[in-house]
């Protein structure tokens, strides 16, 4: 099982392209009136690592997986790319309280970075799975700093190998410009909606395989991601 877990890994980290590093695309196609559009597509790409199901491990169980978001750029973006991505690594555990459970995420990657975690809860309706979690990050690359805040609520359903979820999220960032000369110090913070639909699939005791979708006022985004949970 870790054999094929290591394999899957390699792989879906290997399909996410080697574009310029966000260090360089920020600095050369940098705009300060686009900065907010910028801000948020940051956010949401950080906010699509909130969750993959309605359903959380058991005490003393683990959730560990890697998963792989991306953003396209709002129409006011000035970055040089058409999506933003970032591959992330999370592990989840519960404690034995309240049905509670602590989650660690984090990313480094093509010149950006961060780090952070939150709080889960779960518990059922019926034959429903639930969730509903708040997470904080710190972000940023050589060019700019941020604080990443997101709340999140997911449903999710077992059918055989299949485990279908939709959910609804909050994320605000606040993001500061620096090293950038003049543009040094200036800042961008605003929030968004979004609203994801995903399907788990478990070919293997204790491994998963999702994929979702996600939809903003301003963009869209996919998410994908391996993982074993046990």
């Amino acid at each position: 099982m870790k054999k094929i877990f290591a394999a899957v890994l390699f792989a879906l980290c290997a399909t996410v392209p080697a574009f310029a590093s966000m260090n360089s695309d920020f600095h050369d196609n940098f705009r300060l009136g686009a900065l907010a559009d910028y801000n948020r597509d940051v956010a949401t790409m950080m906010g699509l690592a909130d969750f993959h199901t309605g359903r959380g491990v058991t005490f003393p169980g683990f959730d560990v997986g890697v998963s792989v978001a991306a953003v396209k750029t709002a129409s006011d973006n000035f970055s040089s790319e058409d999506y933003l991505y970032a591959p992330f690594i999370t592990a989840e555990t519960q404690l034995p309280l309240f049905n509670l459970g602590i989650a660690l995420r984090g990313t480094k990657y093509d010149g950006f970075q961060s780090l952070g975690g939150g709080v889960k809860w779960h518990g059922s309706l019926a034959f429903v799975n639930l969730s509903a979690g708040a997470f904080y990050d710190r972000y940023g690359t050589d060019y700019y700093d941020g604080d990443h805040y997101s709340a999140s609520a997911s449903a999710s359903v077992n059918i055989l190998f299949l485990t279908p979820y939709v959910g609804i999220g909050y994320d605000y960032s606040e993001m500061k410009v620096k090293d950038m000369g003049v543009y040094s110090g200036e800042k961008a913070d605003d929030g968004l909606v979004r609203y994801t639909a995903g399907v788990n699939f478990h070919p293997l005791p204790l491994f998963y395989v999702y994929g979702a979708y996600t939809y903003t006022k301003y963009s869209h985004g996919f998410q994908g991601g391996i993982g074993l949970n046990f």
